[in-house]
Order: structure tokens, then sequence, then C-alpha cells
């Protein structure tokens, strides 16, 4: 009989405060990923917008190109091999036409592209500060998320904005996922209300671990982003969290027996039935 997948993981998350120049960005995350193998992690996942945190459109399309271009993937795809750990990356820019596609990578341990996912909701507000952002003017939007396996569990792939859209979270639940990921570059103002909330949110009402880094402090741009990388667990408690907006590592276990547990505790997903809406 063949042995049985293992059931425990070591998961980081990576913070950082990337700029505008990638090759500088890419070593930092490539520096980050050797650390976190050297302190016992098995899977590292890096921020939305590794390599390149630019909010002027001319700037970003001139210092990007096409996925297999890119030297941050390559970079990272290295790494990985290097140090034998599975490596999300939380997302790059790349060229896609006349736009630019925000999209995650997961890379196995042989530095092979497992999964890509591109960002589905686009980041179009207006927020009371007068910080006003329209993501859908210079990126494209995905259409299909995306469930992948590790040697440990099934992993659910989505990017920022997406954690306030619980049905793709559901569906990725529904599918199989029992991690689900978020990483983030969010802004300051949104994550001091919401962050925290959001990702217990989504880990408790699947019943699944949330994995999400995110970037932190003020940006070469003029954004200033929240940090906080967050590992909760399925009851919704918080696993790990990054020293507030600084660059860092963290690092917990993952016991995907937690999963099991918590789903048949609280059979939500099972629990769900069809229904309609009618006006009264």
């Amino acid at each position: 009989m063949a042995d049985a997948a293992p059931s425990r993981f070591v998961a980081a998350c990576v913070q950082m405060r990337s700029g505008r120049e990638p090759l500088a960005n890419r070593d930092a995350a490539v520096t980050a990923i050797r650390e976190a193998a050297g302190r016992g992690a098995d899977y590292v996942q890096t921020p939305e917008m590794t390599s390149l945190v630019e909010r002027d459109r001319a700037r970003l399309f001139d210092r990007i190109g096409p996925q297999e271009n890119d030297p941050t993937l390559a970079g990272l795809r290295e790494a990985a091999r290097e140090n034998r750990v599975v490596v999300q990356i939380g997302s790059l820019a790349v060229r896609n036409g006349d736009k630019i596609a925000n999209r995650a990578f997961l890379i196995d341990a042989d530095g092979e592209i497992r999964a890509a996912y591109d960002k589905v909701h686009l980041y179009d507000v207006d927020l009371p500060n007068g910080e006003s952002w329209r993501e859908s003017a210079t990126y494209t939007g995905g259409d299909c998320a995306v469930v992948a396996s590790l040697p440990w569990a099934k992993i659910g792939i989505s990017i920022c904005y997406d954690i306030r859209f619980p049905a793709i979270f559901r569906a990725l639940a529904e599918a199989g996922a029992e991690v689900l990921t978020a990483p983030a570059c969010f802004t300051r103002q949104t994550g001091e209300a919401h962050w925290h909330l959001l990702q217990r949110a989504r880990a408790v009402e699947t019943g699944s671990f949330m994995i999400s880094a995110a970037q932190g402090g003020l940006h070469e741009d003029g954004r200033e982003t929240y940090g906080h990388s967050l590992i909760v667990d399925p009851w919704g408690r918080i696993l790990a969290e990054a020293d507030g907006d600084e660059p860092g590592i963290i690092l917990a276990e993952i016991d995907l027996a937690q999963v099991t547990e918590v789903r048949g505790r609280i059979p939500a997903l099972r629990n769900a039935r069809p229904f309609s809406v009618r006006h009264a």
C-alpha cells in the first residue's frame, strides 16, 4: 500500500515593500525564500506585485514584459529549485496585449510552474481619503478560479481584492481546496478597517486555512500599504502575523486534520441549499 500523503507542512509568508526596480525586488524575494527555507518552510508565499509596485501606467509598461521573459519569475523558479520549497508568487505584472495581467504563479520544488491565476476582481474604487484606483484601466481581469495540488494539500489561489468576494472562496473550497490564499497589496486605509476581518471570515466560512502575504509600508510610487501578513486556521484563529508593515517572514505549521475537524463540526459547505430571491 502506498504511503498516505503527509498532512502537515510549514508555511511561510514573505512581507515585502517592493519598489520601482524589479531586479532589486526579485533579489529581496530570493533572499527571503532562502531564509524561510532555512527556517523550515516547505511552502513560501510572496505578496501581490512582488516584482514591482508602480502606479504610473507608462512607467509600469516600461519595466515589464511577457511572462516568458520575466526575470523575477525565472529567479523565483530557481530559488524554489535550489531550496526545495514550493513557492507561490503572490502576483507579477506581465504584458498581456495592450494591457497587463496581474498573475499569480505556483512553482513546485523542482522549479516548474504548476499553476497560474489571473486576478479576477479588479480594484476600481474611490476611498474616503481621496484615493482613487482604476485597475481596469491598466489590467485585464481573469475569468477562471484555480485549485492546485501541493504534496500536502489542495490550495485555492486568489489575489488581494478577490478577498471581498466570498463566492470565489466558497467555490474553491467546494472544489476541494483546504488552504486558501489572498496575497495582497492592500491600502493602509482599507487594511486598517477590514484586513483581519476579511481574512478570518473567509477561513471561517469555508473551514479552511487562509495564507496571505502582504506588501507593507510607504512605497517609492507614493502608495502606502498595510502589511500584517496573516496565516489563519479554519476556526478563525491567527497562527502568525507580521510585525505591522515591516518587511519580514512569518511561519506557521499547517495541520490539515484541522480542516477535517472544523468542517465536520460545522459542515457549512455540505449544509448549503439552493434558494431564490423574491421581492415582497
